[in-house]
């Protein structure tokens, strides 16, 4: 199964891994729109349980334009892993650049309700070369 998960990062025992693909059917180059769809598992193999509250995200576009994304949760869930417990879920990112990247962090609170960044490994968007 983590053959699927092209991207990982580990922290703290908690390990995200990020597959991504391009739509062709949600994009329109001739419009300045691409859109891909990533589908991101989060694994905890740590001895506690703890609880997905936010996320941050870094978009980068072929031109070099950043944009942060900030927010509660993942797809309108908070979700809590207990030890040895995974979680998935896919969303997706439009870009006005056929080429870009995301990276990010999510952050958990432990039982104790300490928090924990887990970094979201770096991964491209590439939208396949197109025939004129």
């Amino acid at each position: 199964m983590k053959n699927l998960f092209d991207h990982a990062a580990t922290t703290e025992d908690i390990t995200v891994r990020v597959t991504v693909n391009f739509l062709p059917e949600q994009s329109d180059p001739a419009a300045g729109k691409w859109f891909w769809i990533y589908h991101i598992r989060i694994e905890n193999a740590s001895r506690e349980r703890v609880q997905l509250m936010t996320r941050h995200w870094r978009i980068t576009d072929a031109q070099g334009l950043v944009r942060h994304v900030d927010g509660e949760g993942v797809v309108g869930e908070q979700p809590v892993l207990t030890p040895g417990r995974s979680h998935d879920y896919v969303s997706g990112c439009p870009l006005t650049t056929p080429f870009g990247s995301m990276e990010g962090f999510y952050t958990f609170h432990r039982e104790d309700s300490s928090p924990i960044e887990v970094r979201i490994p770096f991964f491209p968007l590439a939208a396949p070369a197109t025939a004129h």
